[in-house]
């Protein structure tokens, strides 16, 4: 089995000495998994009982079927040790690309890529403290008189998760923008004229998340324009594409 230790850029390996690798990192990146997998599982209780918080006093979620629990308490622990186990997944891709980028280029990706998991938690922290109770106290008591609501646990379990996982994905905005205008593809100042489009594209995409009703769009909408501005600001200051001065910067757009 190949060592996992750092090989630097100017380290040459072979084919087989790559695949070696890859094939490492993916065994250790299962067995992280698998452990924090083991640990979501003991702890099941715990978890299930946080994911929870936002039902209503009194308010349990029923199954319907002989399986229904057992697997809703399987899938619940997995999504959750994928979450847990996220920084040493990433690390790993981390760990195996990095030796494809120069110096002055690692640079510039390293921060990118560690910005993913910490956006990754504050995205998922958001949607829980602020999406699903929101969503949930709204949903649960539209037309409240007119219903007699039974949540079922696969759906509000699968709804929770979704929302976390949607919110964290969604949170990578700033890393996206970072990506596009150090490749050059497009510059802060075209993001800044067309801010409107980029609004209505995340109205767009906060319609897609799992929250269905106007308030939980509208609450998902707002820090996700807050991070496109954010996005703008890093864009101004790093985004620059590598090699290009300042000054030959400032004369293009002059020109």
């Amino acid at each position: 089995m190949a060592r996992l230790k750092p090989v630097s850029h100017d380290d040459r390996l072979t084919v087989v000495e790559h695949l070696d690798e890859l094939r490492t990192r993916i065994i250790a990146s299962l067995f992280a998994f698998g452990v924090t997998f083991a640990v979501c599982f003991w702890q099941n209780h715990a978890i299930l009982s946080v994911l929870g918080k936002s039902l209503p006093e009194g308010k349990e979620p029923v199954t319907l079927g002989v399986a229904e629990g057992f697997m809703t308490t399987f899938t619940v622990c997995a999504y959750a040790a994928i979450v847990i186990a996220l920084p040493f997944l990433l690390y790993q891709v981390y760990a195996f690309i990095l030796p494809a980028f120069t110096p002055k280029e690692r640079s510039v990706a390293g921060p990118m890529l560690l910005m993913v998991p910490v956006l990754f938690v504050a995205g998922a922290v958001f949607s829980y403290f602020v999406v699903v109770p929101n969503a949930v106290h709204f949903l649960l008591n539209f037309n409240a008189d007119e219903f007699n609501t039974q949540i079922r646990a696969r759906e509000y379990y699968s709804f929770v998760m979704m929302s976390l996982a949607a919110l964290g994905i969604m949170f990578q905005i700033p890393v996206g923008v970072l990506i596009l205008t150090r490749a050059g593809i497009v510059s802060a100042d075209t993001l800044a004229k067309n801010r409107r489009y980029a609004i209505l594209v995340i109205a767009v995409l906060a319609m897609l998340l799992p929250g269905v009703d106007p308030v939980t769009m509208l609450i998902e909408m707002l820090p996700l324009v807050v991070l496109f501005e954010v996005s703008i600001l890093l864009a101004r200051a790093f985004g620059r594409p590598s090699g290009e001065p300042a000054g030959d910067v400032a004369s293009a757009e002059g020109s």
